[in-house]
């Protein structure tokens, strides 16, 4: 799958049938947003079963770097996590610890959905996860930046997100936000190259999306469910709206 381009979405509401219609349209993944979003251990479960059944992989948005909470959603069978505020290459390394078996600290578990119940043995079902399992570092941070090649260079990390809204957040107060988040997004693309990682950014607009591709990044987070849902509310009321109010006017003349 390198350099394959990869679709999907955050999602924020506690619901499975976002994550059923966005696998039956075609989205190649959902990051299930836990920080950010009303979730509990049941609702993500719930989920990551949603897209099991409809085929669209379930990656999710820990709310921390703890093992416990990345522990929780793997077991749950999640493919993969998005872990918030990775700054340093000691903190990728506990998170990739936290993911792995072999090499890692991964608290063993075969009887869950990702151990298929007990069904495989021990040695099948940690390579299995090993294998399977996707972790993914967020670079939201100026430290983040600037340590961008000692994080890429942690054994065991697949890619990193660049989290331009929260750069924007911790450059706001500079002469040029910007200017600043675009460099540290070209900082951070360059540094994916030459370590070959996968960069997943979510972009502002088409063309952004274009520009991100050319730099490097290969999986794009489009929207979030709510995001979604009022455009196409807003698209529908407008439309709606608009042609109602010309029909009155055409009854009034």
């Amino acid at each position: 799958m390198a350099g394959e381009s990869l679709y999907g979405t955050f999602l924020k509401v506690p619901a499975t049938m976002p994550a059923e219609i966005l696998g039956s349209v075609g989205y190649d993944f959902v990051v299930v947003d836990e920080e950010h979003s009303p979730f509990n251990r049941e609702t993500t479960d719930q989920i990551i079963l949603a897209c099991r059944a409809c085929g669209i992989a379930a990656i999710v948005r820990v709310q921390d770097a703890s093992p416990a909470n990345i522990l929780s959603v793997l077991d749950c069978g999640a493919d993969g996590v998005l872990v918030p505020h990775v700054t340093d290459a000691k903190t990728a390394g506990a998170i990739v610890a936290a993911g792995r078996y072999r090499g890692g600290k991964r608290g063993f578990a075969p009887t869950t959905r990702a151990g298929d119940f007990g069904r495989a043995g021990q040695a099948e079902h940690m390579a299995a996860e090993d294998q399977r399992v996707t972790i993914i570092a967020m670079i939201e941070d100026p430290e983040a930046v600037d340590n961008i090649d000692e994080i890429l260079a942690v054994d065991g990390l697949d890619g990193v997100f660049i989290g331009r809204g929260d750069l924007a957040a911790a450059y706001f107060e500079t002469s040029d936000p910007a200017g600043a988040v675009r460099a540290a997004t070209e900082t951070v693309h360059a540094a994916a190259r030459k370590a070959g990682r996968t960069v997943a950014i979510l972009p502002g607009t088409a063309e952004d999306a274009a520009v991100q591709a050319k730099a490097g990044s290969t999986a794009f987070i489009l929207s979030s469910d709510q995001g979604f849902l009022r455009r196409a509310a807003m698209q529908a009321h407008s439309e709606i709206a608009s042609s109602v109010s010309k029909a009155k006017k055409k009854e009034v003349v």
